[in-house]
């Protein structure tokens, strides 16, 4: 058998910053919580380098924010910033359905068919975290058979801001995205009608913005 390698340094700043961006989408990790690098490394079996820097790219990307010398923190859910990244993914998500929809092979609407019906039985569940996740399997396919990956990386930055807000919507009992939605969508992608999916992706995409407007 060959013996194991150590594991990359890339890999070990990758494994830290997925697990903290997703403790904080989560709420395991609060909006307003500090934040420590000895004491998540220490949860996570790492050294504080990769944290550190794991940290860095979570400021960046606006899940934490930092003062020099004094803290670093879980940043508060502003509805303008969610409104703003969900702008900004939606257009992603618009323009690789437009770019994907001509490519797409009878494998890729069946992944979308699955992945909708996962979707619906999470919802009907209650499972937050398996409706956003099998919602993340669907439009995957699309930006995926797109094969750009600009959009790709930016629905990447962006979209954990968005489900910040989703889950505590549905927290409080407000409502998912619709599976309806996702069936016009997926209908429209295997009619091979671009523009149609297009309005639909769209529509999705205004109903998470209109997640966080004020009550």
């Amino acid at each position: 058998m060959e013996a194991l390698r150590p594991l990359h340094r890339t890999l070990l700043r990758d494994r830290a910053y997925e697990s903290i961006r997703d403790a904080i989408v989560a709420g395991e990790i609060e909006p307003g919580a500090v934040v420590r690098d000895a004491d998540l490394a220490e949860r996570l079996g790492l050294s504080r380098a990769p944290v550190r820097e794991a940290f860095a790219r979570l400021v960046d990307e606006g899940l934490l924010e930092s003062k020099p010398q004094s803290y670093t923190r879980v940043t508060p859910v502003v509805a303008a910033d969610v409104r703003d990244a969900a702008a900004v993914v939606g257009a992603m998500h618009e323009l690789a359905t437009r770019v994907a929809v001509p490519r797409l092979r009878p494998a890729d609407l069946n992944a979308m068919r699955a992945a909708n019906e996962r979707f619906d039985t999470a919802v009907r569940a209650g499972d937050v975290d398996g409706a956003l996740r099998a919602d993340d399997e669907l439009h995957d396919v699309l930006v995926r058979v797109s094969g750009n990956r600009a959009a790709a990386a930016t629905v990447a930055r962006y979209t954990p801001l968005i489900r910040r807000l989703e889950r505590r919507r549905f927290g409080e009992g407000g409502s998912c995205r619709s599976a309806g939605l996702h069936e016009r969508l997926i209908e429209a992608c295997a009619d091979g009608d671009a523009e149609a999916a297009v309005r639909v992706t769209a529509d999705i995409w205004r109903t998470l913005a209109d997640l966080a407007d004020p009550d």
